[in-house]
């Protein structure tokens, strides 16, 4: 009877103060639908001991509030050791992915990547940054691709926009991106032309607005560019609106009007060569400019040259001068001095292929020309090398048979050649027979219409003048004796037209 007491009085002791919480199998825990984490009533949370040992039964495996933050440490822990291996077994390497929050599970990781292959990304691509698949599907990258379509980014082609640069999946559209698309379009970039320029230089789309953007533009106009023309350089060369203005815009600018040439002269060439911009002024365009010094090339003759082939200061100059300078002297007889004239009034040659050049001079030869006489002709025309052959016929056969002119009137104006048989040669010849005027070919043809009327009608011949001359950062100087004011815009226009072919 005493032992049956004893073992009552024990139970009752242990059912006060409970040592072991799984003695009460009632007192389970229950999620709170507002959050993932399990949560216990306070008054069981204060029962229930501290212990690094897991539970022996199942219903119990849920941690408590306390252990919560450890336990998810632990859970997101595991969760990123599974996602990374999932990572390695696709070929991704995750050593860049430390510092970045990984989603929960390895099926939205498969969902990012997949969706990323399915734009046309390979595991190389997301391997050069893997940053991205820190990017939510729905909240980055949708969004941010399905601008980019909408702006004109063809849908084949977000693949290739998202290689190139990446950052965009992180950019937020309205607060990013869209700025910088008002931002060309307020520079009159066309609408149909956005995309094209982003797939240009997509890092656009990572610049600030009053930054480098805005100074580039502001200078640019600042020497002459029209505003107008912009847009069209930012779709020619978009490069320009991220360059700084004191590092490589104004040194470059500063150097070229240094040499003689003037700034509108520049600004226009700019408008229709933004690229130009590019060339790097001590790797490349100081070089070439010594390189044309070295091979004859006159000091105040540079700005003719460069206005006349603004890319002559960003190619391999010192090869291609070289091999056309041998080609000029071993074919056509043409020392280095009759060379470097020919490139001061026509720099283009320097580009133009040798069997090109060849055609000219050998119907030339074939017309009863010396090869002497021929130099002759090239030194004081180059033009005559870029000539198509079927039009020099023309031009030679009408000398012959219609104006019955002597030949050494060719040696002495081989820019015969050059003009138009049917818009400026027939009519003008014909007038003056009509007249019964007998004149050089120079007189009547090296000149405009409002001119040649002129001194069809006058009572006397005024004696032959070359054309326009080009004096660089001074007057513009016409036959006459004419001074015209360098601040006369349509002037200098004109000038820029005749000199420089676009």
């Amino acid at each position: 009877m005493s032992s049956i007491l004893r073992r009552n009085q024990s139970l009752k002791s242990i059912l006060r103060t409970p040592k072991d919480p799984f003695t009460k199998p009632t007192l389970k825990p229950y999620k709170n639908p507002q959050t993932s984490s399990t949560y216990f009533p306070p008054r069981v949370l204060n029962q229930i001991p501290f212990s690094t040992h897991s539970s022996k039964f199942p219903e119990y495996e849920m941690p408590t509030v306390t252990w919560g933050v450890i336990q998810g440490r632990k859970e997101k822990l595991v969760s990123r050791v599974i996602i990374c291996d999932y990572l390695k077994s696709i070929g991704i390497i995750p050593d860049e992915l430390e510092e970045l929050e990984l989603p929960s599970t390895v099926e939205v990781m498969r969902e990012r990547v997949e969706f990323l292959q399915k734009i046309g990304l390979t595991v190389d691509d997301i391997n050069e940054y893997p940053l991205m698949l820190g990017c939510s599907v729905r909240k980055n990258i949708i969004p941010v691709l399905s601008y980019l379509e909408k702006i004109g980014i063809q849908k084949s082609r977000l693949g290739e926009f998202v290689k190139n640069y990446p950052q965009c999946l992180h950019a937020s559209v309205v607060v990013e991106l869209v700025p910088v698309i008002k931002f060309l379009r307020g520079l009159d970039v066309e609408k149909q032309d956005i995309g094209y320029v982003l797939m240009k230089y997509p890092e656009l789309l990572g610049f600030k607005l009053e930054g480098t953007m805005s100074t580039s533009v502001a200078y640019l106009v600042s020497i002459g560019v029209n505003p107008r023309d912009v847009g069209p350089m930012v779709t020619q060369y978009p490069y320009f609106l991220g360059m700084r203005v004191g590092t490589m815009i104004k040194p470059l600018v500063d150097y070229l009007v240094s040499l003689g040439l003037p700034k509108k002269i520049l600004a226009r060439m700019l408008e229709k060569r933004a690229y130009l911009l590019g060339y790097d002024l001590e790797e490349t365009v100081k070089p070439n400019v010594n390189c044309l010094l070295s091979f004859g090339i006159r000091k105040d003759a540079l700005p003719s040259v460069i206005a006349q082939y603004p890319q002559i200061i960003g190619l391999p100059l010192k090869a291609k001068l070289s091999s056309q300078q041998y080609f000029f002297n071993l074919k056509l007889k043409i020392d280095p001095d009759g060379f470097a004239r020919i490139i001061e009034k026509m720099p283009q040659i320097v580009s133009l292929h040798q069997h090109v050049i060849m055609k000219p001079v050998e119907f030339l030869l074939g017309r009863g020309f010396s090869s002497d006489d021929v130099a002759n002709m090239i030194v004081k025309c180059p033009q005559l090398v870029a000539l198509q052959v079927g039009l020099m016929k023309n031009s030679y056969y009408f000398f012959k048979s219609d104006m019955g002119r002597p030949i050494n009137e060719l040696l002495d104006f081989p820019d015969y050649f050059t003009y138009s048989l049917e818009s400026r040669i027939k009519p003008r010849y014909q007038r003056l027979q009509s007249k019964g005027i007998r004149c050089s070919l120079a007189w009547f043809l090296n000149c405009s219409d409002q001119r040649f009327e002129e001194r069809l009608y006058g009572d006397y011949i005024e004696p032959e003048s070359s054309g326009p001359s080009f004096y660089m950062g001074g007057k513009l100087e016409l036959p006459g004796n004419e001074i015209v004011s360098e601040e006369e815009e349509s002037d200098d226009e004109t000038l820029y037209r005749r000199t420089v072919s676009l």
